[in-house]
């Protein structure tokens, strides 16, 4: 199991809300509201960690150690939408979500492969890691940028466990994970289709589409991209990083060179001709 030694990992990383964020150091003339709007946002974006959870119980029945990771993550992803809404209530209230706007990001996900949907949230916790190192950067107040400069150090810690897992996958699995890693890697590794692709973006529910993603359920269902593209700047280059990110784990995780999105592409093509053509057609079934 590997639950039991993740807990004293992440326990001996956790950080003290009270303590360990500076709220004494808060200045006032160093925030806008279009900051202040972008914060409610990430704030509402992490609530959805309810619903998130929820899914992996169901989907991961048959996986109890893995469930039990669970308890660490979403307290951890709970904490991070509340220290957002902290700071909102101390300094900027009228910004603070309400308990409506959190309750609307929780509805039923559809089932999902349980291997291609670690491998989602895999990317999904590398994208967020540097997502929020620039949005630390963005922010001119020296208190949110500790608090962003936080999440990221933990949405990095949540990355190096889903990986855990995915490796323990691989030994029980074998090419069937193999293959399912691969798969939503091309389409998290492709620098044409992965800006701003990540688990909250995408479609969950056929019964609610097309407002069937957490990102159309907030406030401001456009904001994500104009938050990336407009406010934090997340270009070309930070985008190469996340990238980068997930193709040295793959590259690792599968024992092969994965420079590219092209090479991980012909190691997935490799891998449905060995396990034969049918291998592939049941997963996207699945998907």
């Amino acid at each position: 199991m590997l639950y039991p030694e993740l807990f004293k990992s992440l326990e001996s990383a956790r950080w003290n809300m009270s303590t360990d964020i500076p709220w004494e150091q808060f200045e006032r003339n160093r925030i806008s509201d279009e900051q202040l709007r972008t914060i409610k946002m990430n704030a509402v974006t992490e609530w959805s960690a309810l619903p998130a959870t929820e899914m992996f119980l169901r989907d991961n029945r048959d996986d109890s150690d893995f469930c039990a990771f669970m308890s660490i993550w979403f307290y951890e992803e709970q904490k991070h939408a509340l220290v957002l809404m902290d700071y909102l209530q101390r300094f900027a209230p009228d910004y603070a979500p309400s308990e409506e706007e959190l309750h609307k990001v929780r509805f039923e996900f559809d089932p999902a492969p349980a291997l291609e949907t670690l491998m989602l949230h895999f990317c999904g916790e590398i994208r967020l890691t540097h997502w929020y190192k620039r949005a630390a950067q963005w922010h001119t107040e020296p208190v949110i940028r500790v608090i962003y400069e936080t999440l990221s150090k933990d949405e990095a810690r949540h990355a190096g466990i889903y990986l855990k897992y995915m490796r323990r996958a691989i030994e029980r699995h074998g090419d069937e994970a193999r293959l399912a890693f691969a798969r939503i890697g091309v389409l998290m590794a492709n620098t044409k289709t992965a800006k701003a692709l990540h688990p909250t973006n995408l479609h969950v529910s056929k019964a609610r589409y097309p407002e069937d993603s957490v990102q159309s359920q907030l406030p401001d269902p456009g904001w994500l991209e104009q938050w990336l593209d407009t406010q934090i700047h997340f270009d070309d280059i930070w985008e190469q990083k996340v990238i980068n990110g997930i193709l040295r784990n793959l590259s690792t995780l599968l024992d092969t060179p994965l420079l590219n999105a092209k090479d991980l592409s012909r190691y997935r093509k490799a891998m449905v001709a060995r396990m034969g053509g049918g291998a592939e057609n049941s997963q996207q079934a699945a998907g």
